[in-house]
């Protein structure tokens, strides 16, 4: 049996894409101990922009579940309001945004809106929070997503957050003229977008190709140097678990 978890192996190499002094959109879930972990290990310049107008320079003080817990409050450089922290997407100092959703697609565009249903019905979803914005305007994407066939589809039935799009200079056509997906991580492995295009990059510990292409909803193309994704160290494990010792978004 693995000593890490799925996610465990996840968080750390979401953390890994963080380089040191960028400022991070961090969101919610496995992205939160993403930058805990980086400021904690390779990045201690980071800075953390959350949602709920935390702004952040060092791992949170104490274990936390969402991004609006006391610990990540604590000590922070900066509390401010939605349109304090969003601002700083439209003026383009985010060099990095973190997001999920319930559908990625070989292009990368995320929906978190609907999803189409058997007999002609949706069902519904949140929405785009903040999504939309930081897939638009962020210097780069990252997208964390569980690795399952119904969920990386060929294309998603709602685009809220754009991606590259089907054909070069999509998204210019869009008026989006930065950012883009840069990596999509899951729990089998983590893709990039070297020509616009998911392409599996690294496949995590275990894990066959056949397997990763069993989950994919579109025809998977791998780089021809395929790796293997670095295991979480014993420092990495020790420092994920100290901020989410219950396992809440781990297990």
């Amino acid at each position: 049996m693995s000593r890490y978890t799925p996610a465990e192996i996840m968080v750390a190499a979401a953390a890994r894409q963080i380089k040191d002094g960028e400022v991070v959109f961090v969101g919610m879930r496995l992205p939160l101990l993403a930058f805990n972990l980086a400021t904690a290990t390779h990045a201690p310049h980071a800075l953390g922009v959350f949602e709920n107008g935390v702004i952040r320079d060092r791992p949170a003080t104490a274990p936390i579940i969402t991004m609006g817990d006391a610990p990540n409050q604590c000590q922070a450089l900066k509390l401010c309001d939605l349109e304090g922290v969003m601002s700083l997407l439209g003026r383009g100092r985010v060099d990095l945004g973190f997001i999920g959703g319930a559908q990625v697609d070989q292009w990368g565009h995320v929906n978190t809106h609907r999803v189409e249903m058997p007999g002609g019905r949706f069902l519904r979803l949140p929405g785009s929070g903040g999504g939309a914005d930081i897939a638009c305007l962020a210097g780069r994407l990252l997208i964390v997503m569980k690795h399952e066939r119904r969920r990386l589809v060929p294309q998603v039935d709602f685009i809220t957050s754009p991606g590259w799009g089907p054909r070069p200079g999509w998204r210019q056509e869009q008026g989006l003229l930065r950012g883009g997906p840069a990596a999509l991580i899951t729990s089998l492995g983590v893709f990039t977008f070297p020509q616009g295009r998911a392409v599996l990059s690294s496949l995590h510990p275990g894990v066959s190709l056949e397997q990763a292409t069993a989950e994919t909803g579109w025809e998977l193309l791998r780089d021809p140097h395929l790796q293997t994704t670095p295991e979480p160290t014993p420092q990495e494990l020790e420092i994920i678990r100290r901020f989410d010792p219950q396992g809440f978004w781990t297990h």
